[in-house]
């Protein structure tokens, strides 16, 4: 039976050059792996080495790349090793098989948001009549499932962010803060509901999850064991639960670290002899 690692993908995995957090030395910085580009500049790095231990994971564990991306955005990453046969786009909206979303998969989830939430409509309006064209930057549906603001963060209300929260939770959906966006998602949208549904059709008998944000709290107590950096939401709230792991690494280290974790853990599920 298959062990599988789902995992978020941004400020987890793979870090943009304002997240890579490299305090360190110069000499001492270690070698970036650029996994993504756009609009022909470079975007998203991992380190070379958390480059290889990614490929050593998918010889030993399903590999699922978990994100709130959309296809396209998720479409831009070019990451090491061979590509995964399932991934999760749009916050669970999408389960890519070999690069298709699943049509049976989007039309149910489609049917239970409108049944548990209010509509992406209501939340989109209240986001363009509300939101400060001060500090706002770009309106942005993703996939006509959840909208997303891109801000200037230093001018952003956070007062205003958590007025939206609590707005946004009387009509099931959520709102998270991750660096320069504000995210607003329903409810049922969740990781979660998508790692099982990969988990049911590979037959995995063991989950292993990593994110750093509230959106990826669900997926985190989903799965069997979990780990979160020492940056990000969750860390910023010192959120925790009994299967995971708080790690002190912070930025792209961070990264390096949570691949080390999932394939010790695998190997280990996996009996003696094998070592990571």
């Amino acid at each position: 039976m298959p062990a599988l690692v789902a995992s978020d993908l941004d400020r987890t995995l793979i870090y943009s050059a304002a997240a890579l957090a490299l305090t360190m030395p110069d000499a001492r910085a270690p070698r970036l792996l650029c996994v993504e580009v756009h609009e022909s500049k470079p975007l998203s790095y991992m380190t070379e080495t958390a480059a290889r231990l990614l490929t050593d994971l998918g010889d030993v564990a399903v590999f699922v790349p978990t994100t709130t991306r959309t296809r396209k955005q998720y479409q831009r990453i070019n990451l090491p090793g061979p590509e995964p046969t399932y991934a999760i786009c749009a916050n669970g909206g999408h389960l890519l098989v070999d690069g298709v979303s699943d049509p049976d998969w989007h039309a149910q989830v489609t049917a239970r948001l409108a049944d548990q939430c209010a509509p992406l409509a209501e939340v989109q309006e209240h986001l363009l009549r509300a939101a400060d064209p001060v500090w706002v930057r770009k309106h942005r549906v993703a996939d006509d499932l959840f909208a997303y603001l891109v801000v200037e963060r230093e001018l952003l209300d956070e007062d205003w962010v958590k007025e939206l929260a609590v707005w946004a939770e009387n009509r099931g959906w959520t709102v998270s803060l991750q660096g320069r966006k504000i995210y607003a998602v329903p409810k049922p949208l969740t990781k979660s509901a998508a790692m099982r549904e990969v988990a049911r059709r590979t037959g995995a008998d063991l989950t292993l999850a990593a994110g750093d944000s509230l959106l990826d709290a669900d997926l985190l107590l989903a799965a069997d064991q979990g780990w979160r950096p020492g940056h990000g939401e969750l860390a910023d709230t010192d959120w925790t639960a009994p299967a995971i792991r708080a790690l002190p690494e912070r930025g792209v280290l961070a990264g390096e670290r949570i691949l080390r974790e999932f394939i010790r853990t695998v190997q280990g599920a996996a009996g003696p002899g094998r070592s990571a």
